[in-house]
């Protein structure tokens, strides 16, 4: 019993340190998300590089996390390979570092972090508020469950069972590293896995030796990770992820040979057993910093062994493809869910044409233009192949809940197409003409148009995860999101007005340009929240009407 026990026990701690973990990345992904592609797609050289990619792990408490960003970076061309390879050594190190942090004794903080983070949670209104108190929260529980697994592990340490296990990864380090690899790779994160270790050493109920071996093997499961995940991808985007692996993990099988057969352990020795770990996972990464200056050699071999798809082997791109099935026509479970996928499409390509949206106003590009306005034609291919799918569906009394929601799909296809036509008739043309006359944004108009791109496409992202789910908290999610927007839109127009009438010289030349900017925008995000009123009419969670009711009480 003292062994099942102390197993669930360990279960629990580490379940909720995951959940602390992914709570605070969550949180940090909602409010500041979209923001990330620019601080990433700025950086000049590789040194520039590595920094960024150590400050977004330290922020996003993940190098894997990083590693996958920077996939789908390369992979649209925003970031190169050698940038991106950098940013995610710098990531390997970020992530370390953040280690460092959170094995300092803070348990003093859990009180303050769980009544801050609580009352900004509950009683913040606006979504920047609301995530930060769910960050704060979500660190208070990384320590909790901290304590909890020193608390789980007191009992058992003085017993057979852990010291055997302890003695036999002490003996066999290759074991050890085989197992911190698993971990990783199990619960998906480095910096779950080194903080347990760090935990267990502090407790001494494992030697030092054996924590080394497992962090080691911690850093070859953590580079795993990125390629797994992005396999599904191009190949394009798959080379930093392959790349990262090659690099870290082959140091990572070198690093546990000379560890566990030379002398150098005793050089990282100071501060403690616990501190030893934390050293040995920064010289670490550290370390592999050295294949900096060689990034951008190591993109030839790695495009020999996953080569670009050539126009022969796809005339016509992915996402251009319909996936509406006529076969499933004859079930209306299977023709609901062929819609679903095609009305996804349509949203992945309205993705694709918003996001470089901010950068032609900045340099408009002719050619990047026509490309957009040539998306356009796949949105209305898109809708009229939708429209004709829902013609052929039978119609069947039987059947007038899922054609309802066929219908309802159709509705939504249709703001989809909306939405993109604001990109090709308004935001588009405005550009164009910002560009023509030479006109230039302040930096106050510069960052709100930024600001509100931004969570435009962050609510893109949340429409497509309402239209998978149906989860009435999300699509709750996505409505406050749209009030965000108009508050965010009439609150740039009063700052507007105000330079206006302050006089500033640059604010009068683009006022115009800005204000319909804004207005594209907020109708744009309108579009794309739609998906929402349905699936709340359902749930009860919406009212017929917002009129008053009872006039007599205005008389």
């Amino acid at each position: 019993m003292t062994i099942l026990s102390f197993l669930i026990h360990l279960m629990g701690a580490t379940m909720l340190l995951l959940y602390a973990v992914r709570m605070v990345r969550t949180g940090i992904e909602r409010a500041f998300g979209a923001s990330f592609r620019r601080l990433m797609t700025r950086t000049s050289n590789v040194f520039g590089a590595a920094a960024t990619g150590l400050v977004l792990a330290v922020i996003l408490q993940s190098s894997a996390a990083v590693g996958l960003l920077v996939a789908g970076f390369t992979g649209t061309a925003a970031v190169g390979f050698g940038m991106g390879l950098a940013m995610t050594l710098g990531a390997d190190l970020g992530s370390a570092l953040l280690i460092q942090v959170l094995s300092f004794p803070l348990d003093w903080l859990v009180p303050l972090f769980l009544a801050v983070g609580g009352l900004t949670f509950i009683r913040s209104t606006g979504r920047n508020a609301k995530q930060t108190g769910r960050i704060i929260l979500g660190i208070a529980f990384i320590l909790i469950s901290l304590r909890f697994l020193r608390e789980t592990m007191d009992p058992i340490r003085d017993s057979s069972f852990l010291p055997a296990v302890a003695g036999y990864l002490a003996q066999d380090y290759i074991t050890a590293f085989i197992v911190g690899a698993a971990l990783a790779l199990v619960m998906h994160s480095s910096l779950a896995v080194v903080l347990m270790c760090v935990t267990l050493v502090s407790l001494q109920a494992i030697p030092v030796v054996a924590g080394v071996s497992l962090v080691l093997g911690a850093n070859l499961g953590s580079s795993a990770i990125p390629v797994w995940l992005s396999r599904g991808m191009t190949p394009v985007s798959r080379r930093v992820p392959l790349a990262n692996f090659m690099i870290r993990g082959s140091w990572a099988i070198i690093a546990v040979g000379l560890v566990n057969n030379l002398p150098v352990l005793p050089y990282l020795t100071m501060g403690g057993p616990a501190q030893t770990l934390v050293n040995v996972h920064i010289a670490f990464n550290v370390a592999q910093l050295a294949a900096l200056p060689f990034c951008r050699f190591v993109e030839a071999p790695l495009a020999r062994l996953l080569p670009d798809i050539t126009a022969d082997q796809t005339l016509t791109p992915l996402i251009h493809r319909s996936v509406l099935d006529d076969h499933a026509l004859a079930t209306p479970v299977l023709a609901q869910a062929s819609l679903k996928r095609e009305v996804l499409r349509m949203i992945q390509i309205v993705e694709g044409m918003m996001l470089p949206v901010m950068e032609i106003y900045t340099t408009y590009d002719k050619d990047r233009a026509a490309a957009l306005r040539a998306e356009d034609g796949a949105l209305n291919r898109a809708l009229d192949g939708i429209r004709r799918y829902v013609m052929a569906m039978p119609n069947d009394p039987a059947r007038k809940r899922e054609f309802k929601q066929a219908r309802e799909l159709t509705e939504y296809a249709i703001a989809i197409e909306s939405a993109g036509d604001l990109i090709v008739k308004n935001l588009l043309p405005l550009a164009q003409e910002k560009d023509k006359h030479a006109i230039q944004f302040s930096a106050a108009e510069q960052g709100e148009l930024l600001a509100m791109h931004d969570r435009v496409m962050a609510n893109l992202k949340l429409a497509s995860n309402v239209l998978i789910s149906d989860d009435i908290a999300s699509a709750r999610m996505l409505l406050e999101e749209k009030t965000e927007m108009t508050q965010m839109e009439r609150a740039s127009r009063k700052k507007h007005l105000r330079r206006l009438s302050e006089g500033t010289v640059k604010s009068f030349e683009a006022s115009d340009i800005h204000l319909e900017t804004t207005q594209a925008l907020k109708e744009f995000n309108s579009h794309i929240s739609a998906v929402a009123y349905p699936i709340l009419y359902r749930g009860g969670q919406l009212l017929e009407t917002r009129l008053i009711e009872n006039l007599e009480r205005d008389g």
